[in-house]
């Protein structure tokens, strides 16, 4: 079972929210805020919060900006993961994906169906990897950002996690690239 290692530093990582909402601004986003309020009470930083509208190539040039930001380690997206004509973020995320992490959302999905039962199976949320960055995708309502933060990303994002955690394989996400670069030098 996890645990936490206390004798292992706590490590505050770089994390951008996108809220994508063709209705919300700022001062009405509360599951943007609900994600930035947990990501600042963990410890880490909020580098950047932007709201964009369902709009696959907007939300496209928004992500690969922020993964290839240095300041950025993750990326959190909530809305448009559901089934009508607008939500379009895994459309727009997937294809960006260098890895896709499944267990994302089927843990993300065991631990809805236990608080909303069947109604889970609306929601296509994702994960996955784009530039060595982390990039998850959360349904927009404040209780879904509320499970997949304090249910998933909070402990996976803390490097005192075991058995093991994303921050202590952040500097490893990249390999690839690096054994590229050898080969062609």
């Amino acid at each position: 079972m996890s645990r936490l290692d206390e004798s292992r530093p706590f490590v505050p990582v770089g994390i951008a929210i996108l809220t994508v909402s063709d209705t919300r601004s700022l001062a009405d986003d509360r599951s943007g805020q609900t994600l930035a309020d947990r990501v600042g009470d963990a410890g880490h930083r909020l580098v950047a919060r932007e709201i964009v509208t369902d709009d696959v190539d907007a939300i496209r040039e928004i992500v690969g900006r922020w993964a290839r930001d240095e300041a950025i380690d993750v990326i959190i997206t909530t809305g448009g993961t559901g089934f009508t004509g607008r939500d379009v973020t895994p459309e727009a995320l997937e294809p960006l994906f260098e890895k896709r992490m499944d267990g994302f959302s089927e843990v993300f999905h065991r631990i809805s169906y236990d608080k909303i039962g069947t109604s889970t199976i609306q929601s296509r949320a994702t994960g996955g990897v784009v530039n060595a960055t982390f990039v998850f995708a959360l349904p927009g309502s404040p209780g879904a950002c509320r499970d997949g933060w304090d249910e998933i990303l909070k402990p996976q994002l803390d490097y005192r996690h075991m058995p093991c955690n994303f921050v202590e394989i952040m500097p490893r996400l990249d390999e690839h690239l690096k054994r590229g670069a050898a080969k062609s030098a």
